[in-house]
């Protein structure tokens, strides 16, 4: 694909990850941004004398917190793609800036899968290639487990006979 003028353009990738993700970040956000919020209203309560702009600041946190749980799980479920190819890995993630990542599959490393207690609950998978990248893994959040598992054996078997030697 090219613009007018005959430049390449980057398409996204093919794939959405698992609608499971929507409430899965939505917990996890939900976990992360309690503490916080409690954290900071118990430091308020218990120092003596506390200005009381700091119960303000304290109260904003709150209201960030709840539009982060309800906002942030549906930006990034629209913005998280992935896709797998014969010739390269290709990611784009975000939720407030964008990031994408392609590799080459000449250039992966490893394939690793990872699925934590919450991401069990969910029924979700991650998966992590490592490549001869100085910007680090690609990886690839909240797959169903099973397509998860179709990755990483895809992946396997495609590097296996792809020449190169990933450095």
């Amino acid at each position: 694909m090219s613009d007018s003028g005959g430049t390449p353009v980057l398409r996204a990738p093919g794939h959405q990850v698992s609608p499971r993700a929507i409430p899965f970040w939505t917990v996890s956000a939900l976990v992360g941004d309690a503490l916080l919020v409690i954290a900071a209203t118990l430091a308020y309560v218990l120092v003596p004398d506390a200005p009381g702009w700091v119960g303000l600041v304290v109260l904003l946190l709150g209201v960030l917190a709840v539009v982060h749980v309800l906002v942030m799980p549906r930006i990034r479920f629209r913005v998280h793609r992935w896709e797998v190819s014969d010739t390269a890995v290709h990611t784009r993630e975000g939720w407030i800036g964008r990031q994408s990542r392609i590799a080459p599959i000449s250039r992966v490393q490893t394939v690793d899968s990872r699925q934590g207690a919450l991401m069990r609950l969910f029924g979700l998978a991650s998966i992590t290639v490592t490549t001869a990248s100085a910007a680090g893994p690609i990886t690839i959040d909240c797959l169903d487990a099973e397509v998860a598992r179709e990755v990483v054996a895809r992946l396997t078997a495609i590097t296996a006979v792809t020449e190169g030697d990933a450095t």
